[in-house]
């Protein structure tokens, strides 16, 4: 019997996963000493990924992507919503240069194997089930009010997570397909990591807001 993907992916990642929660990036936010600078260029960094990941899924054209690819899946206006908010602030960080390479990443993906442009939306996607849990966290280091600022980190649904696992096991049952999506997964992890080191300079000492 044909191991699920959902649970493969899982797996592989979970390494990846815990490692990212060890960096100074998410150490301080935890701390809620995080510098805003650095949150707003996570969300800057992530409408780069976003942008290119959302847009190749929207026109990829392959029956396996478009059977699991939904729009409730959309996250860029979210943060496109937080980035103004922040703008309009004054605070508007421009993008390190790990993002563009993560959007590269994603069209050569895009050209060459479209399916495996799910692995990359199962690392974006499960993100924002983390995000649930660290909005609190955001709401009070920002003291933001009424969702402005934390649209993004707000959006996590577990329901829409299940709904869009769910097709994903039912669609990409095959375990060479499989192996690809896994693989992509585990490079989408390496993007984020990247993004996350940037943003982590200078933070291995106590920093302010």
């Amino acid at each position: 019997m044909t191991d699920r993907l959902s649970g493969r992916l899982r797996n592989s990642t979970r390494a990846r996963h815990q490692a990212l929660e060890t960096t100074g990036f998410a150490t301080a936010m935890l701390a809620g000493t995080l510098p805003l600078d650095r949150y707003v260029g996570q969300l800057a960094a992530y409408r780069v990924v976003l942008e290119a990941l959302e847009d190749e899924l929207t026109r990829v054209t392959c029956p396996s992507v478009a059977s699991v690819w939904s729009p409730d899946l959309v996250k860029l206006p979210l943060v496109e919503l937080d980035l103004l908010h922040f703008a309009n602030r004054g605070t508007a960080p421009e993008p390190g240069p790990a993002a563009a390479e993560f959007a590269q990443e994603i069209h050569r993906t895009a050209a060459t194997e479209p399916r495996e442009l799910l692995g990359i939306l199962y690392v974006l996607e499960g993100s924002t089930l983390g995000a649930m849990f660290l909005c609190r966290y955001v709401t009070e280091a920002y003291r933001l009010t009424d969702g402005n600022g934390a649209a993004y980190y707000g959006s996590g649904d577990r329901t829409r997570w299940a709904a869009f696992t769910e097709r994903l096991d039912r669609t990409l049952g095959e375990p060479a397909v499989q192996e690809r999506v896994v693989a992509a997964a585990e490079r989408a992890y390496r993007h984020v990591a990247l993004i996350s080191g940037e943003l982590s300079v200078g933070l291995d000492s106590p920093a302010t807001v």
